[in-house]
């Protein structure tokens, strides 16, 4: 039996935006791996063998991923979203670096938060933007505040995944500081938590209401570029430029 890996996108959270692509590659599946909330979401059936692991061991988990398929294994590395946005595609990748075996790899696109989002909002993202994860477990804050001062001096739109955990509830209110030197207080930024799941809560405001609690790690933040605007219950911006 020839092995294979497939990394998939599992979408924002409600079942019917997993793309028919991925249904059909998890129904294939012999092993499914992944951070322990994204496996939960896979139903268990006969023949399939979950391997749930924390969120701090992508490496390994994508190495696990390569031996399974080795073995002949038909497996599933699942993220959140879409995997090439801040998840699993990049790590299966650096774990194949300097391996001597590469079995079948195929990336499954999914819908990402950040575009569920915007969705959800109107057309946040309807001009040049720029997507940011402002969690530094993987990259030093320095980098994150120079990356954020630089996409907000050129007037990106920004969406900004892992705003704000339990861990490191300091970070995302230094986040607002920066964005209100750099926008100015009125600039519209949008919360939108869990998206597309029963816990979905939408909230638009200006960056002199924000506060940091806003935001935890199931919220996707959108701050707008200098021209987004209302219009009735929307945030949109527009397609020319400011």
């Amino acid at each position: 039996m020839s092995g294979w890996v497939a990394v998939a996108g599992l979408g924002p959270g409600a079942g019917d935006l997993v793309t028919p692509e991925v249904a059909a590659a998890l129904a294939e599946a012999t092993d499914v791996v992944g951070y322990i909330p994204y496996v939960a979401r896979i139903a268990p059936r006969p023949g399939l063998v979950l391997h749930p692991s924390d969120n701090r061991v992508e490496l390994d988990r994508a190495r696990h991923a390569l031996d399974l398929a080795a073995a002949g294994r038909r497996v599933a590395v699942v993220s959140s979203g879409d995997p090439g946005v801040f998840a699993m595609a990049s790590a299966l990748f650096e774990a194949l670096e300097g391996r001597g075996d590469a079995p079948e790899i195929r990336i499954l696109p999914g819908i990402t938060a950040m575009l569920a989002a915007a969705a959800r909002l109107g057309a946040p993202l309807g001009h040049d933007f720029c997507a940011i994860n402002l969690s530094d477990n993987l990259k030093p804050w320095a980098l994150i505040e120079k990356r954020l001062r630089l996409a907000a001096q050129a007037d990106f739109a920004m969406a900004f995944y892992n705003p704000r955990s339990r861990a490191r509830p300091e970070g995302f209110a230094r986040v607002l500081e920066i964005l209100r030197e750099e926008c100015g207080p009125g600039r519209l930024i949008s919360f939108a938590r869990a998206v597309s799941t029963p816990d979905e809560a939408i909230r638009t405001t200006t960056l002199a209401e924000a506060r940091p609690e806003m935001a935890d790690m199931r919220t996707v933040v959108i701050l707008g570029n200098s021209a987004t605007r209302r219009v009735g219950p929307w945030v949109y911006t527009p397609r020319s430029a400011p």
